[in-house]
């Protein structure tokens, strides 16, 4: 007797390798409409979520389990999302619409993990409410830190078997017909409809796990709210009264939004849904974007404790300027790389020759691919961004350094410091976002040459440069606004030539454990992210030529992608050496000539780099002299 896991079983089981998304609309005319649409209320829905993450960890008064509570609902909202519109945003920009097998149960699987999640925690924050409220001197001994952990690992867990389940089950069916989903994502209820094997099992699940887990919450909060009203009732004083509900408000807004549409669309087989489909996308939009999108302005506006942690790290005046009070620092001095007076002048010439041939270079690159059309493709657009960032990273810090070589004082203001910090985050996050950029359109030149024009449009290419710049923003935003947070109480001298984060934080006299934390967790992320997709895409260039039989060929493909390895090997090896580090181990003499070589250095050799490495643009630039 033989067994076989799923997926093999599946192998044998199904015709179908992709599926086809319809997305919301089919109509031409409104695809940049929903693209503009849904990009909007996606950045709209991480960036609140994140920063109601941000304000609950920065702010000590919001250590509470209701917060606790809040802060995870936040994540989960931004894994709920960024598990459905990405992809939705990518096939509208592509027009393909496709998603393989594997990515649309990956797809399914995190969907259900996530929905559920959203569905546990408003249960567990009406817990939390009900003993606030009907239980006041127990409530810090009921909900302490050790059973409001169990709570959420608890919720996490029963959350991802039940996803688990639903997702193994979909496996064992057979999808030998059609392949159109009629939706913007894969859920399960479209997905069983083109099912050519017995859905039983499922529908049956669906209805009775997926119901009990749904209902069950749900249940559980119309309980909670029943005894709340009770305890609210019995109280004497109408001031205490409002006060009760109005700490319950948020959270009954939040759970009218969700479960006015969860309901309609879980607790019903699949049989009894429109053919359309139109009534689930209606209602998933709803769950999916506009709740989570909701959530941090409804517990913001209607909470005073939120708005006032918000308050302070949005508010300039509240968040920046609260230094007067807390510091007596109101200007940094810069000590530039040497203090030796003897050394300034050869200082001067040489960062001002650098700084010259950068600009003048990278803008002749610029400028040869604007003007030469037969440049200008998806490869030659991400090189010309990467010119102009290349020219804005080090107008950051360059020319500050120079005004600051002649200067007596060597100053620049608390506000300078922080926007220099902020351009110089977001230009270096910005040449990572585009190398990664580059490396993907060499995969598809070389891996999909035949497919290379309709995959990187002049469109998607356009959109893909926006994300880099939205992503690189925020990003920079994040990190700025965690060091305008720290407390600077003595000592102002920085020993660099620009206000880098770590000699910035290394002057601070409060705690910086959460400025390293992110450094090394998101920062990491971003980083390492970008920098595993260009070895990933690499990794598939190298598989692909290696199979040529043509040593011309092998020979002119690694050729292409020469300029773009050095560099790559240029930018991480600098920026890796620099930034992940404990910050004990940080050394001042080090990392001034590591952050020159990742400043300075490596956007002054691009252009060289990318011109003599390659006959386009050193043909281009012969025919643009000859004319001039």
């Amino acid at each position: 007797m033989s067994y076989r896991i799923p997926d093999m079983d599946r192998r044998n089981q199904t015709r179908i390798y992709e599926f086809l998304l319809l997305g919301l609309s089919e109509r031409p005319e409104q695809q940049h409409l929903l693209f503009g649409l849904f990009l909007g209320m996606y950045l709209v829905a991480v960036l609140g979520n994140l920063l109601i993450i941000l304000a609950i960890g920065s702010d000590v008064h919001l250590h509470n389990p209701m917060y606790f509570f809040l802060a995870n609902l936040s994540v989960s909202d931004i894994g709920f999302v960024s598990t459905i519109i990405p992809k939705m945003l990518d096939n509208i920009g592509s027009g393909s619409k496709l998603i393989s097998y594997g990515e649309c149960l990956t797809q399914l699987y995190f969907f259900g993990l996530f929905a559920d999640l959203d569905n546990f925690l408003l249960a567990v924050m009406a817990l939390d409410r009900y003993v606030a409220i009907s239980q006041p001197l127990h409530y810090a001994l009921i909900m302490n830190s050790q059973r409001c952990v169990l709570l959420v690992v608890g919720s996490w867990v029963i959350t991802a078997f039940h996803a688990l389940v639903h997702t193994l089950l979909v496996t064992r069916l057979s999808f030998c017909g059609p392949n159109i989903v009629p939706h913007f994502f894969c859920d399960l209820v479209p997905l069983l409809k083109l099912a050519c094997s017995s859905t039983y099992v499922n529908n049956l699940l669906l209805i009775l796990v997926a119901g009990t887990l749904l209902v069950g919450p749900f249940v559980c909060i119309l309980t909670s709210y029943f005894y709340i009203a009770l305890a609210v009732l019995r109280m004497d004083s109408p001031q205490g009264k409002q006060r009760a509900f109005s700490s319950c408000i948020s959270h009954l807004s939040v759970v009218s939004l969700f479960y006015s549409t969860a309901i309609g669309v879980y607790l019903c087989p699949p049989s009894s849904s429109s053919p359309s489909g139109g009534k689930n996308r209606v209602f998933s939009v709803m769950y999916t974007v506009v709740t989570p999108m909701l959530n941090p302005f409804i517990y913001s506006l209607r909470n005073r404790e939120m708005k006032g942690a918000l308050g302070k790290l949005l508010r300039r005046k509240t968040f920046f300027m609260d230094n007067t009070n807390r510091t007596s620092v109101s200007y940094f001095v810069l000590l530039g790389i040497s203090t030796h007076p003897e050394e300034q002048i050869p200082l001067f010439l040489l960062f001002l020759l650098m700084y010259a041939i950068n600009i003048s270079g990278n803008f002749a690159i610029v400028t040869l691919i604007v003007c030469t059309p037969h440049l200008h493709t998806p490869m030659y657009i991400f090189l010309s961004n990467l010119a102009l960032v290349d020219i804005c990273f080090t107008s950051t810090t360059v020319p500050k350094m120079l005004q600051n070589i002649f200067s007596s004082t060597k100053a620049i203001s608390y506000m300078g410091c922080l926007a220099q910090t902020y351009f110089f985050i977001c230009f270096a996050a910005m040449e990572n976002f585009l190398l990664a950029l580059m490396a993907y359109d060499r995969y598809i030149a070389i891996c999909h040459p035949f497919r290379y024009p309709v995959i990187l449009t002049r469109m998607l290419c356009f959109q893909m440069v926006a994300l880099c710049h939205v992503l690189s923003h925020l990003h920079a935003l994040l990190h700025t606004l965690l060091m305008g947070q720290l407390v600077f109480c003595a000592d102002n001298r920085i020993p660099h030539f620009f206000c880098d984060l770590y000699p910035l934080m290394k002057l601070s006299c409060s705690s910086t454990h959460l400025n390293t934390l992110m450094i090394h967790t998101e920062g990491v992320i971003v980083i390492n992210g970008a920098l595993i997709f260009i070895i990933a895409s690499y990794a598939c260039i190298t598989s692909v030529v290696v199979q040529s039989p043509s040593a011309k060929g092998k020979w002119r493909a690694f050729s292409t992608c020469g300029s773009h390895l050095t560099v790559v090997a240029l930018f991480y090896g600098t920026l890796t050496w620099l930034y992940f580090q404990p910050l004990t181990s940080y050394s001042v003499a080090q990392g001034r000539i590591l952050t020159v070589m990742h400043t300075v250095v490596t956007p002054m050799l691009n252009p060289f780099i990318y011109s003599l490495r390659n006959g386009d643009v050193k043909r281009a630039f012969r025919k643009w002299k000859s004319r001039t």
